[in-house]
């Protein structure tokens, strides 16, 4: 059997300028990054301004297994399914991070027979996307400890910044750290620390822009630190805001590559699902919707993660509405949830599916409190049996949704066409009423109880005293009638891991709020998430090579 990468390489990829072509682009709209990739002009949203938008597919999944459900490949795969069916179909997805792909994750390609090429230079470096955002952060975080230096004329309390440096890759020794060692030339004494690029704000900002004026006016409301005081300091405060969006000038424009089966790919953006919002950029997403009659995008992780903030922060934005939700479900995932031990998930087990089918259900619930009709793909592995997936397509038949047996990843778009005529007939028959689920306007409180409760299923939220502070040091500056971004653990409906399937009676504890500004939206932070992740006993970094002649082993 061929790795991912193995597939990759022997594919035929056509020249990026005819992929553009066959999407009505000029070469007057694209910059060349070598023959098979390209940067897309910010000008093809105003070309198409009057052309109508096509239908946007949403791809996301039920709470997976530390291994993922192949979401990315199912996204891939669908796309590559609609085209085979003479669909006009674009694809927009999330540039990998360095982290995982070192690490353990991998990175967000898709894989087998649904991957978008060239695959080694989207998953390494791709076009200096990431290299910008943490270039323009750190020039930040420079600005900050230099004022200070400088004699400090905004009165920043050392103690109280809150803006982090990045870099794209896991290390946990960056995780806590003091700088200015070495005496007074080195700048002042003081705690601070890294988080990974795809965490940071300004990522985020850079997925929810509309322009570049926007994005530069983002980056100026960036809250850095507060002073002396206690009142907020800026970005703008410290006047770096035009050279850091100087440092994102290329990095805005969305990225167009090809699928194994040469469709339209756009990739820009990956913020983390679990810390941030997970979804690829609004620019890259409105693009798509203009040279594509339909688009199929995907929010990281489960639908209480991934979905709820493609839905409260990406749609509310970029004014954007869905026509269909995806949801992935696979057997493993869905035994998991049902109590089978890893080392079990292989083996036939009714029995497990029939409980943990119960996580499946409520994500259905979730889409459909969205007011947009759901999908079920099932994600089908060797080891899944006839009658496990007999009772997942019986399970969905009852509730009244469809469902589709999935085998893009051993068969490309040709095992994605039973989901392909799924989502079509959906989108024909069923109307999308789509509505956020809160208003900005509503207190913190008001939004969370809202997403806890509808979302997770939670009967009621719990704040720590310093949650508590921070809630009301934002309302006091104004800073609350933002949308919320939960970050939470992606294997529970809940904040706890360990509480699988369809959990009841819990309470979600809140421990830290802050707020991303210049992104738009309240960070929420429960249980114990990562900013910064670390790497494995066994790192994928050590199973990977270069050859001679310049080909690369390992790369999953």
């Amino acid at each position: 059997m061929k790795t991912d990468i193995e597939i990759a390489q022997s594919s035929k990829m056509l020249p990026i300028v005819e992929v553009a072509k066959n999407i009505g682009l000029t070469e007057d709209d694209i910059e060349l990054y070598g023959k098979y990739k390209c940067k897309l002009s910010l000008d093809i949203l105003e070309k198409n301004r009057r052309k109508e938008d096509g239908k946007l597919v949403l791809v996301t999944a039920i709470n997976p297994t530390p291994a993922g459900e192949g979401k990315s490949t199912v996204t891939v795969g669908l796309g590559q399914a609609l085209c085979k069916m003479g669909k006009n179909a674009v694809i927009a997805l999330r540039e990998p991070s360095l982290g995982p792909v070192f690490g353990v994750k991998g990175g967000a390609a898709g894989g087998g027979y649904a991957q978008v090429v060239p695959m080694e230079d989207i998953n390494l470096h791709f076009t200096g996307d990431m290299h910008a955002i943490t270039s323009a952060n750190n020039l930040l975080a420079a600005a900050i400890d230099n004022h200070i230096h400088q004699g400090n004329s905004l009165e920043i309390d050392s103690r109280r910044i809150i803006f982090k440096r990045v870099m794209d890759m896991n290390d946990r020794s960056l995780r806590s750290i003091v700088i200015g060692l070495g005496g007074k030339p080195n700048g002042f004494l003081r705690e601070d620390g890294f988080m990974i690029t795809v965490a940071s704000e300004v990522m985020a900002i850079l997925c929810l822009s509309n322009s570049l004026m926007d994005l530069k006016e983002r980056m100026g409301n960036i809250l850095v630190a507060y002073n002396l005081k206690g009142e907020p300091v800026y970005c703008k405060d410290l006047k770096v805001e035009g050279a850091m969006a100087l440092l994102m000038k290329e990095a805005i424009k969305p990225n167009l590559v090809q699928t194994l089966e040469n469709t339209p790919a756009i990739i820009h953006g990956g913020p983390f699902a679990n810390i941030a919002h997970g979804c690829n950029s609004i620019m890259a997403t409105k693009m798509a919707l203009k040279l594509g009659d339909y688009v199929v995008t995907e929010a990281g992780f489960g639908a209480d993660l991934g979905a709820e903030k493609f839905f409260d922060i990406k749609c509310r934005f970029g004014e954007l509405k869905p026509s269909c939700v995806v949801i992935v479900a696979t057997v493993r995932a869905i035994k998991h949830h049902g109590g089978v031990k890893k080392e079990d998930l292989g083996k036939n087990n009714v029995e497990a599916v029939a409980e943990g089918i119960k996580n499946l259900e409520k994500q259905i619930e979730n889409i459909k409190g969205f007011g947009v009709p759901p999908v079920v793909a099932i994600n089908r592995f060797i080891t899944d049996s006839e009658e496990e997936l007999k009772f997942i397509e019986d399970y969905c038949n009852k509730l009244g949704v469809k469902v589709a047996l999935t085998e893009v990843w051993a068969n490309g778009g040709e095992g994605g066409l039973k989901l392909g005529e799924a989502v079509l007939d959906t989108i024909q028959n069923q109307e999308s009423n789509f509505q956020v689920l809160y208003e900005s306007e509503l207190t913190i409180k008001e939004k969370l109880d809202k997403i806890t409760t509808k979302v997770y299923g939670a009967k009621g939220v719990v704040y720590t005293a310093q949650a508590e502070k921070q809630i009301k040091e934002l309302e006091k500056f104004g800073l609350d009638k933002k949308p919320i971004c939960i970050a939470k653990t992606q294997y529970s409906l809940s904040d706890n891991p360990q509480l699988l399937g369809r959990p009841e009676g819990f309470e979600v504890t809140v421990k830290e709020v802050r707020v991303s500004n210049g992104a738009g939206f309240i960070v929420v932070l429960t249980g114990d998430i990562m900013t910064m992740p670390g790497l494995p006993k066994v790192p994928a970094a050590e199973k990977m090579d270069i050859l001679n002649n310049g080909e690369i082993k390992g790369l999953f």
